[in-house]
C-alpha cells in the first residue's frame, strides 16, 4: 500500500526531492551565522530600548515626529534605541537617536518591499539578516523596553511575541509602552471583552503588561520609573 510519504515523492521529481532535503540541511549553517554575528555585534551596544511601528509612517505624519521626539529623550536618559532599520517610524527613532548623540541600532531585513536601511543608523551598528525569528530574538534579547507605534502585521507580531514571552516567564518582565489611543483602543477592547472575559484565555493581571499613552513624556517616564526598581540586565 502506497505510504503518506510515497505520495507526496510522487509530486516532486527524485533530484528536486534531494535538493530540498540538502538545502534545509545548509540553512542551518546560515541560520547559526546570524545568531553569531547578531550575538557579537548587539552584546557590545549595552542598554537598549526596541522601537517599532510601521514603515509606511511619513515624516510629516504625527507618530513620526513622535518617534524622533520619544528616541531622542530616551538617548537622552542614556539608553541607545533599536530599530527595524528601515523607513518611516523606524526612521524617525533612529534619527531622534543621531539627533541625540545616542546609539543608533538598525537590524534590518531583505524583503521585496518597504525596506531599506535608513541614514540615521550608527555605520557599525548596521545588522541584515534573512530570517524573521533570528532578528526578533535580537530585538528582545538586547533591548530593556519595547516601544510600540501603530503599525501592520509585522509591528503586532513583534508586541505580542514579546507579551507572550513574558506571560510565560520566558524572559524577565520589561516595559512595553504602545503609543497612539486611537490607534490601540480597539484592539484592546476586544483583548478585555473576548480574551478575558468571554473566552477567559488570559488573566486580568495580563493586562498590565503594557503601558498605554498619546504622550512622549508619559512613555519615557514609564520606562524610566520600571528600572529605578529593577536592575538592568540581559533578558535570557
Amino acid at each position: 500500500m502506497e505510504n503518506k510519504e510515497d505520495r507526496i515523492r510522487k509530486k516532486f521529481k527524485e533530484k528536486e526531492w534531494n535538493e530540498i532535503r540538502s538545502n534545509d540541511s545548509w540553512s542551518v549553517f546560515r541560520i547559526m551565522s546570524e545568531f553569531v554575528d547578531g550575538f557579537d555585534r548587539l552584546s557590545k551596544i549595552g542598554p537598549c530600548v526596541s522601537i517599532f511601528g510601521s514603515a509606511r509612517t511619513k515624516p510629516d505624519e504625527p507618530y513620526y515626529q513622535m518617534a524622533d521626539e520619544l528616541a531622542f529623550r530616551i538617548c537622552s536618559e542614556g539608553y541607545g534605541i533599536i530599530t527595524g532599520g528601515g523607513p518611516g517610524i523606524m526612521e524617525a527613532a533612529n534619527k531622534g537617536a543621531n539627533r541625540a548623540k545616542g546609539k543608533s541600532v538598525g537590524l534590518n531585513i531583505d524583503l521585496p518591499f518597504e525596506q531599506n536601511d535608513n541614514p540615521f543608523i550608527d555605520k557599525d551598528k548596521s545588522l541584515n539578516f534573512n530570517y524573521f525569528f533570528v532578528r526578533k530574538m535580537m530585538f528582545v534579547k538586547y533591548a530593556q523596553g519595547f516601544v510600540v507605534f501603530p503599525g501592520g502585521f509585522g509591528t503586532l507580531d513583534e508586541l505580542f511575541e514579546a507579551l507572550t514571552l513574558i506571560q510565560t516567564e520566558k524572559i524577565a518582565k520589561f516595559p512595553i509602552v504602545l503609543i497612539g489611543k486611537t490607534y490601540w483602543e480597539g484592539l484592546l477592547d476586544w483583548i478585555k471583552s473576548t480574551l478575558l472575559e468571554h473566552s477567559k484565555t488570559i488573566s486580568p493581571e495580563d493586562l498590565d503588561l503594557f503601558f498605554l499613552t498619546d504622550d512622549v513624556e508619559e512613555a519615557a517616564e514609564f520606562i524610566d520609573d520600571f528600572y529605578s526598581r529593577y536592575l538592568l540586565k540581559p533578558n535570557f
